[in-house]
């Protein structure tokens, strides 16, 4: 295992999905532990706040770009490395979360949630790898989910996505500790974030973005390959999977009430009834 944990002395942190949420928690709590952070996203006004909101001593570097596009991956680490200095750290963020349901599925929606997920992980984790093997060191940590332990209601292209995430960096970590590159995968439980507003059922243990960047630069510092919060949910979430499926699958109904729950196209229904009787 390699032993390198980046330090602002190191060089700059990079952060993908940095305009909201976890994302720009973690850049603001990097900049205040003194790190230059360059910030990645695709919405340029936010992430213009963002630089004006840095506590310091260090600075945010505002670098537009698009995860799912991987030449403008290539630019934005060509931009770090030959304008701003060398990157020691890479916290692979972007994500977006599209419930689906499995009664009223459509192509885009998974589409969309693996272009950005898993892909644009990929784009950015390729070029980070690359440019930290010239250096013989660095620090990447890729955010996946504790949705990627197992199915969960309307998971089921987020959910798919954070898996293959877990799976990809417990692949390669093997090799990129030899190349002295720390790898590790950070897997939250639910966050309170524009994302998670959308889950239709109680999220237990829910942490604040605020909450969630300090746990995770914490872990950051740590020699550990999974940072995971807030434990006593997220272990718990782990064990599931090693119970019989049926067993699985009734726990969770139970705890979310999925069973019970209306069909999504039969809620539409009886929500377009109430607007107007005479249209249904």
């Amino acid at each position: 295992m390699t032993d390198f944990v980046a330090h602002p002395q190191h060089g700059l942190a990079w952060v993908t999905g940095a305009s909201s949420g976890i994302g720009r928690a973690l850049a603001l709590h990097l900049a205040s532990d003194g790190f230059d952070v360059a910030v990645t996203a695709r919405d340029h006004e936010k992430l213009v706040q963002l630089q004006h909101e840095a506590p310091g001593p260090g600075k945010i570097i505002v670098l537009d770009g698009d995860v799912t596009d991987p030449r403008d991956m290539e630019r934005v680490l060509a931009a770090i490395e030959y304008e701003h200095g060398a990157m020691a750290l890479a916290v692979l963020n972007a994500g977006v979360y599209i419930p689906v349901h499995g009664e009223d599925m459509h192509r885009e929606d998974f589409e969309t949630t693996f272009a950005v997920n898993l892909h644009g992980t990929v784009n950015c984790l390729l070029p980070a790898v690359r440019h930290m093997q010239a250096r013989g060191h660095g620090q990447i940590a890729i955010v996946a989910s504790v949705s990627g332990y197992g199915g969960l209601p309307t998971s089921a292209a987020y959910g798919a996505t954070k898996a293959a995430l877990i799976n990809m960096a417990e692949s390669l970590k093997f090799d990129l500790d030899k190349a002295g590159i720390r790898l590790q995968i950070i897997n939250p439980g639910f966050v309170d974030t524009a994302s998670s507003a959308k889950n239709t059922f109680s999220m237990p243990a829910l942490v604040s973005a605020k909450e969630a960047a300090d746990r995770i630069a914490a872990g950051l510092k740590s020699s550990r390959f999974e940072i995971t919060f807030p434990k006593r949910f997220t272990y718990m979430v782990k064990l599931l999977k090693f119970l019989p499926y049926g067993l699985y699958f009734w726990l969770l109904n139970r705890a979310t009430g999925w069973k019970n729950r209306p069909l999504v196209t039969q809620r539409r229904t009886t929500e377009a009834m109430a607007r107007d009787p005479q249209a249904v």
